[in-house]
C-alpha cells in the first residue's frame, strides 16, 4: 500500500528534513511515526501525499509512484487520503457539520448519506451538541474532534494523522482511537505521528522512531492473530537504484 525507498527531503540551502527513509507499510496496518519535535514527523507525512515533493529516493502509495503523477491524477490520490493536520485547519466561520460534510462534497456523496455520516460521527466523537457551532467557537480539543471526524468521514483507503491526540483528555483519545481501529479492521491503512507513547505502548502496531531526519529504530508487532491487519495485495517490494 506505502513503500518509502531511501526518501530523502531537503531545503535550502542546508538543512536535511528526512534522510534515507525506507519501509513497506501494508494495506489495513496502523503505523506509528514517533520522535521529538523536529524529528521529521510530519515532513514524512506531508511527503506521503504531495503536499511536500521528495528531494531523493522514492515513493509509492497504492501502486502510484507519486514523483509520476499527473494533478488529475494526484487528486484522485487525494481524495482516497484522509488527513488530519496537527492545526486543524477547519474553516472557523462554518459551522461543525458543515466543516465535516466538506470532505463528502467534494466525492460527490448523496446529501442524505452526508447527514447520516455527519450525525453518526458527532455522536460517537460525543459532539452532537456542537453540530451548528462554528468551528472558530470551539475548545482546542474539540476543534480536533472535528478535525478527525473531516479526515475519517469518507471511510478513506488512508488516513495521515499528525498529533491528533494533541489536545485530547484520555476519554477523547479513546473515542478516537476506537474510530480508527474499526476503520483498520476494515482495511484503512492508518500512519499516525505522534508523542504520546501510550498509544502504541500495547505493542501491537509497528513504529518508527525518527531523529533528526534520520530512521533511528523500526520496532516490529508483537505477534497478534486478534490484531492482524488484512493480508497486504500490493505484491512484492520494489527495489530503487538511484
Amino acid at each position: 500500500m506505502v513503500e518509502l525507498v531511501k526518501a530523502g527531503k531537503s531545503y535550502a540551502p542546508d538543512v536535511s528534513a528526512l534522510c534515507d527513509i525506507s519501509c513497506r507499510i501494508n494495506r489495513g496496518e496502523m503505523f506509528f511515526l514517533t520522535g521529538m519535535s523536529g524529528a521529521g514527523k510530519t515532513t514524512l507525512l506531508r511527503l506521503l501525499c504531495r503536499m511536500e515533493t521528495l528531494s531523493s529516493g522514492y515513493i509509492e502509495v497504492g501502486g502510484q509512484d507519486l514523483a509520476r503523477l499527473s494533478r488529475s491524477e494526484l487528486q484522485g490520490l487525494r481524495r482516497r487520503i484522509g488527513f488530519a493536520y496537527q492545526d486543524f485547519k477547519l474553516l472557523p466561520d462554518r459551522t461543525v457539520a458543515e466543516n465535516i460534510a466538506l470532505a463528502m462534497e467534494v466525492v460527490y456523496k448523496r446529501p442524505a448519506v452526508i447527514r447520516n455520516r455527519i450525525q453518526d460521527l458527532l455522536v460517537r466523537l460525543r459532539l452532537e451538541h456542537k453540530r451548528d457551532q462554528t468551528a472558530g467557537g470551539l475548545s482546542r480539543g474539540e476543534q480536533q474532534r472535528v478535525a478527525i471526524a473531516r479526515a475519517v468521514a469518507n471511510s478513506p483507503e488512508i488516513i495521515l494523522a499528525d498529533e491528533p491526540t494533541g489536545n485530547l483528555d484520555a476519554e477523547s483519545t479513546k473515542l478516537v482511537m476506537d474510530i480508527f481501529r474499526q476503520l483498520q479492521r476494515g482495511g484503512t491503512t492508518i500512519i499516525i505521528a505522534t508523542h504520546d507513547t501510550a498509544l502504541f505502548a500495547n505493542g501491537n502496531c509497528r513504529v518508527m522512531e525518527l531523529r533528526y531526519g534520520h530512521a533511528i529504530a523500526l520496532h516490529e508487532a508483537r505477534p497478534d492473530e486478534a490484531s492482524a491487519p488484512p493480508p497486504d495485495l500490493d505484491g512484492p517490494a520494489r527495489e530503487y537504484h538511484a
